[in-house]
């Protein structure tokens, strides 16, 4: 399964405490994946449709424990991908109204100049405290999120069908401490997206995805020992090659000397350091000046050496 079906899979085991929220998580579900089919008579019906199953049986019990009411569900074959199932829930009109009940107290149903109007956005009234505001994240996720494999980037977003709905979205998330969300337009979608992986790990807490919120950290500190390992390799190896080739320019050097002058044309104290870099091509400066006698610091074997090509250059 993908990071993201295991998330799902995670929050639809959680179930609420508060009747507040609740609602707010079954508002913030209908309010993304959910359509409304008329019945005949005035009566309608709420259609939710989830290509996932744990989701499914999640809202059905939730619906249920809230509503006092029963969500048929069905499996159908999703349009967009012919071998793959969605699973429909229905929750048919009945002498209650009780359709219209779920869609007033969840703000998508909404009265306008005395007539029944479909809200576009995010109802503000079942979002009042913080913990509704987590809960109805929670359920827009469920409905239409989905969050990539850390181990391949770092990307949650949010799938919304109007602007005005990607805004309101955008805004919900904002109003957490130190989350940025972006918006972006993707055909005929409007979506709502974090990629900085710090915040992620704050909307996974949000959610309550508690398990997959430590898998996330695990992956993202191994990547990053990985990549700390790796630009300490690199920056070795470019170390190694800049060494292997100032020592390949200062043995050029001496032995252009050697050849024309020989080595005691130089100063002592220069023939000795020529002899020793003739001897130990591959030794770094360091150790090389800890082999002559007295031993010399970095600095002043590196000294020489310059010396040593600057006569050379001149012959």
């Amino acid at each position: 399964m993908s990071f993201s079906t295991d998330t799902k899979n995670e929050l639809a085991h959680f179930e609420p405490e508060k009747k507040c929220c609740m609602l707010a998580e079954i508002a913030g579900f209908v309010r993304m994946c959910g359509s409304i089919r008329l019945a005949g008579g005035g009566r309608i019906n709420i259609v939710l449709t989830t290509e996932n199953p744990a989701v499914a049986r999640h809202y059905k019990k939730l619906i249920k424990d809230y509503f006092d009411v029963e969500a048929l569900l069905d499996i159908g074959q999703s349009e967009s991908l012919k071998k793959s199932r969605v699973y429909i829930l229905t929750i048919e009109d009945d002498e209650r109204k009780m359709s219209e009940q779920i869609l007033r107290e969840t703000g998508i149903l909404m009265v306008r100049e005395g007539m029944n109007c479909i809200s576009d956005g995010i109802y503000d009234g079942v979002i009042r405290t913080k913990c509704c505001r987590k809960a109805y994240l929670r359920g827009v996720f469920l409905a239409s999120g989905s969050i990539t494999d850390p181990e391949k980037g770092y990307h949650i977003e949010f799938v919304c069908n109007t602007q005005t709905l990607s805004n309101d979205v955008k805004k919900l998330i904002n109003s957490f401490v130190d989350l940025h969300a972006k918006t972006v337009v993707r055909k005929k979608s409007f979506v709502v997206y974090v990629k900085e992986s710090e915040q992620i790990i704050d909307i996974l807490n949000i959610l309550k995805a508690h398990g997959q919120l430590l898998k996330f950290e695990d992956i993202r500190i191994m990547k990053e020992m990985r990549n700390k390992t790796n630009r300490i390799s690199n920056c070795d190896n470019a170390n190694m090659d800049k060494t292997l080739n100032a020592s390949e320019r200062q043995i050029a050097a001496i032995k252009k000397i050697e050849e024309q002058k020989g080595l005691r044309w130089l100063p002592d104290k220069l023939a000795d350091v020529a002899a020793l870099r003739l001897e130990h091509p591959e030794v770094p400066l360091a150790e090389l000046g800890q082999m002559l006698e007295p031993p010399l610091k970095k600095s002043g074997i590196n000294h020489r050496l310059q010396k040593i090509e600057e006569l050379a250059s001149k012959l």
